[in-house]
């Protein structure tokens, strides 16, 4: 059960293991030729020059998997794709960050890899919207467009000498606020098409980054609005308003509606309770647990009660089997 703490009663414990052995039926029909333990021989063509890649070894003559996992061919090469990994990040990935430096020129992102992701001054759109080069001033105010624990979402740009590089050239990129932040391990979030997903039904945004950080926050329109009118001026002797200073105003119109946040919290429980299951997290299973309990009419906090883990995982049978029989 991938690390679920749930007080389970026998009931619910059966009806549990029935849905995950239907599951696990499911999906070893689709790729029971393809997956391997550890020491299951792969059977290859040794006359056309096989090439051994990750995951596997020669012993006696036999190509041999040291991974749990899938086996790739890719020409000659062969090699066994790991289930469980960690995130590998890939040139045009959708990933999300926390700003954990504010540096000369760049900012240090935490994006749940190995090592931190610098995003460049001049890999973002400033916000005046105006292609020019970036000057001293520009660099002063850096902190007024992010400071340290902000939450950025980005696309990855690519390797560099001095490590991953991240950049931030559209406007549907930027800070993010009025949500929450959630961590997934990688290997459930699978690389698609559209990865930036607004939920109309509920006036919310929810964005699957390929890092296993997922976002869900209020629906705002793409715009850079991300440092306030000062950043346009040129006098570098006037100074920039604190912040903390807010009018009220200002507050009305930062103001989240309360059904609205209850939304978001419920869509965020649809994901934890998806991580906990282990199930690869989409936009169509996320409406589908979220539609579930308002269905089921279950308050937000009781979505992570060990009952709807066990109805999400029922459900989650049923939708695989019938799309199944559908084809």
């Amino acid at each position: 059960m991938r690390g679920i703490q749930l007080q389970l009663s026998q009931t619910q414990k059966v009806r549990l293991q029935k849905a995950l052995e239907q599951l696990e039926s499911l999906s070893s029909k689709v790729n029971s030729d393809a997956s391997v333990t550890i020491a299951d021989s792969i059977p290859v063509n040794h006359e056309d020059g096989v090439l051994k890649g990750h995951g596997t070894t020669d012993l006696n003559g036999e190509v041999v998997a040291t991974l749990c996992g899938v086996v790739e061919r890719v020409n000659k090469l062969v090699y066994v794709r790991s289930l469980r990994s960690r995130y590998k990040p890939e040139v045009g990935d959708i990933v999300i960050g926390r700003v954990v430096e504010v540096a000369q020129k760049r900012w240090r992102l935490d994006i749940n890899y190995s090592q931190n992701a610098y995003l460049m001054l001049s890999a973002m759109n400033m916000p005046d919207g105006v292609q020019r080069r970036r000057t001293a001033l520009d660099e002063l105010n850096m902190r007024c467009i992010f400071e340290e624990m902000d939450v950025i979402c980005a696309e990855v740009r690519g390797f560099q000498h001095d490590g991953l590089h991240l950049q931030a050239r559209s406007q549907k990129y930027g800070k993010l606020s009025t949500g929450q932040l959630l961590t997934v391990p990688p290997y459930l979030v699978k690389r698609q098409k559209q990865h930036f997903h607004h939920l109309e039904q509920y006036g919310i945004d929810l964005i699957i980054g390929c890092n296993g950080f997922i976002w869900v926050g209020e629906h705002v329109e793409a715009r850079d609005d991300m440092v306030e009118d000062q950043v346009n001026q040129t006098d570098p002797q006037v100074l920039i308003p604190n912040k903390d200073s807010v009018s009220f105003e200002e507050q009305e119109k930062n103001y989240t509606a309360l059904e609205t946040r209850k939304y978001i919290c419920r869509a965020a429980n649809a994901v934890r309770v998806l991580s906990s299951l282990g199930f690869i997290i989409t936009l169509e299973i996320i409406k589908g647990v979220f539609e579930l309990s308002l269905s089921s009419n279950l308050d937000i906090h009781d979505m992570l009660g060990s009952e709807f883990c066990v109805l999400v995982a029922e459900k989650e049978a049923e939708r695989r089997s019938s799309n199944k029989k559908k084809r």
